[in-house]
């Protein structure tokens, strides 16, 4: 019995290592929208990858927005060669599109997606760190 929760237990930490290694973890710049952009932490969420908006920023420097603390990037799933698919929510008009996302060291290219993903939105954010 002790042998099972042995294994249980360290089959749990190298999952958790296994996330905390993903590429996509850390803290990116998004690209200006409307005038504005944000640092997103970018953080294990279960199985996947889901991004929580740190700080804000507009042409005055950084700024206390209404969205900070909010998710912008919703349980983006890896299938383990850079790519992810989740949710996006675009926080100017509060709508939440079909994600996806491709990260290449420090650079995540993001789309939101309508129609199936026929018509896309993207971005490409910087890692902060």
């Amino acid at each position: 019995m002790k042998r099972v929760i042995l294994a249980a237990v360290l089959g749990c930490g190298f999952a958790g290592s296994a996330l905390a290694a993903d590429p996509a973890v850390g803290v990116w710049r998004t690209a200006v929208d409307d005038g504005a952009y944000a640092h997103v932490e970018m953080t294990p969420c279960g199985s996947a990858v889901c991004g929580t908006i740190q700080r804000t920023f507009n042409d005055t420097g950084e700024y206390a927005s209404q969205n900070i603390g909010k998710q912008l990037v919703i349980g983006m799933t890896p299938d383990g060669k850079g790519n992810y698919a989740g949710k996006v929510w675009r926080p100017s008009n509060d709508k939440i599109y079909i994600g996806k996302m491709t990260v290449s060291g420090n650079d995540l290219k993001l789309s939101g997606c309508i129609a199936g993903g026929l018509l896309c939105s993207k971005q490409d954010w910087t890692r902060v760190k």
